[in-house]
């Protein structure tokens, strides 16, 4: 909530989310997009319309129409996506509708209570930082005096598009598809109930390659996993049929099928930070890529060693791909990615797209004739072996403060018998330590959790240093 008004609309790392029907009300949705509007009007991009999409969630369609209603209400054209659409193909069609902004009516990865609101900048990317300043900024007067939101006459409709065709034919390009459904290799997919049902199975359909598709049904229950986000504790149906079936390659994508899971060829789920660092080594070895790689500070050492052993710089950004997608564009990078398994590709949106994603790790495969557990080794041998876990821990609210001032002032020598040899407080901080191991705590900007990362070189230090930053965290 905004501090100076109570509020209850607040932008966190991308976009704002909220419990349905508490805080995520027709009336505050109404607030978001009013003050966008006028963001619009003012900076001269209003001309160019407003996109509008959906996922699957509960009302998500009726909270897109809201949107909708206040743009045409404000003069401007809107675009309204079909039917239910992935994000990656929501920023692809701000692109290809070449408009002032976009709006996906999407909570991603949250729990199933949680609806949200992302805006897309006229790039298709996530909205910057400015950008987002400039809307919130609005926000407490509209939310103040609710006359001042537009609404559009009965005979303002907007005009109904739908490019997916056309962003399956975008993101195809980007791989060998045709060697990809040649292969033989079974490959199964895990929807999660999400947008991106559908999307991979008609990409790879008609090959030799056996397909199996989990969970493509929209279902804003996302009955059977905590949240729509493709971390192990939620893909027991994707590891299982592994484990009956014995398939090769198993990818999920979330509830806005803008981020990547991967279960390996032994059923064991591969951490974002490692599913990245493959991709990556594909595009730099294999593909022959060059460029910086931008990543957030929760990715991964490997990703910093395989971008000094092939030459290219890896950039750090706070978390949130409004930070990761501009600077891809300035540096003209190859790839950006976060921990949470949201990747951007040059040459695509400057975005994640969890589908473009699972495509390039079947890529992988096919083109190195190796199974994911061997394109990992095949890292490895570069980087040296890393494990890497994030505990996600509740608190209660009163004591935010105090755990903000516990991780800002510490500064130990060590931690986990490792030495200290930096400390970043770029977002939370960041302990980096010796070996290329390293821990971070922060509090997520889309829920109400401190994370802790930890990344080294065994298990046993990994899990010694999320305990101690836990410790530091809570005063214990």
């Amino acid at each position: 909530m905004t501090e100076q008004s109570g509020i209850p609309i607040k932008f966190g790392t991308d976009g704002w989310r909220a419990p349905i029907a508490d805080e995520f009300t027709v009336a505050n949705v109404r607030v978001c997009a009013q003050a966008l509007c006028d963001l619009m009007i003012e900076d001269g991009t209003a001309s160019k319309g407003l996109m509008v999409a959906y996922d699957t969630r509960f009302g998500s369609e009726m909270f897109a129409r809201q949107v909708s209603d206040v743009a045409l209400g404000n003069g401007i054209a809107v675009k309204l996506t079909a039917a239910v659409t992935p994000t990656p193909t929501a920023s692809f069609t701000v692109t290809r509708e070449n408009a002032g902004a976009g709006v996906v009516i999407t909570a991603s990865h949250n729990p199933a209570r949680d609806n949200g609101f992302k805006v897309k900048s006229p790039a298709g990317g996530s909205a910057d930082p400015e950008m987002i300043t400039q809307i919130e900024s609005r926000i407490p007067a509209i939310y103040a005096d609710s006359s001042l939101i537009k609404s559009a006459a009965a005979s303002d409709q907007p005009a109904i598009v739908d490019h997916r065709d056309a962003y399956i034919e975008a993101i195809k390009a980007f791989v060998d598809v045709d060697a990809i459904k040649a292969a033989g290799v079974p490959i199964a997919i895990d929807s999660m109930y999400g947008a991106g049902a559908g999307y991979l199975s008609s990409i790879l359909a008609g090959g030799v390659s056996p397909i199996t598709e989990l969970h493509p049904e929209p279902n804003p229950a996302f009955p059977g996993m905590g949240q729509p986000e493709p971390i192990e504790q939620n893909l027991t149906d994707l590891i299982n049929l592994q484990a009956a079936t014995g398939v090769a390659v198993s990818v999920a994508t979330d509830g806005d099928a803008d981020r990547v899971g991967l279960v390996d060829e032994k059923g064991r789920y591969m951490s974002t930070l490692e599913t990245f660092s493959v991709i990556v080594h594909h595009l730099l070895s294999r593909k022959q890529w060059l460029g910086p790689v931008v990543t957030t500070i929760t990715q991964s050492t490997m990703i910093e060693r395989l971008c000094s052993h092939y030459g290219v710089q890896n950039p750090r950004t706070a978390v949130g791909f409004k930070y990761v997608g501009p600077l891809m564009l300035e540096l003209d990078a190859i790839a950006g990615g976060e921990e949470s398994g949201g990747f951007a590709y040059r040459g695509h949106v400057p975005e994640r797209d969890g589908i473009l994603s699972a495509l390039l790790i079947l890529d992988a495969v096919v083109s190195a004739n190796r199974l994911p557990s061997e394109l990992l080794a095949e890292v490895q041998t570069i980087t040296g072996p890393f494990v890497f876990d994030r505990l996600d821990l509740e608190f209660d609210p009163a004591r935010r403060d105090e755990i903000l001032a516990n991780v800002g002032s510490a500064s130990p020598d060590s931690l986990a018998g490792l030495k200290t040899e930096n400390i970043n407080r770029l977002d939370g901080t960041r302990f980096e330590l010796a070996d290329g191991a390293w821990a971070l705590a922060r509090f997520s900007g889309t829920e109400p959790l401190l994370r802790i990362y930890a990344e080294a070189p065994d298990e046993s230090s990994r899990d010694q240093l999320i305990t101690a930053v836990r410790s530091i965290a809570l005063g214990e």
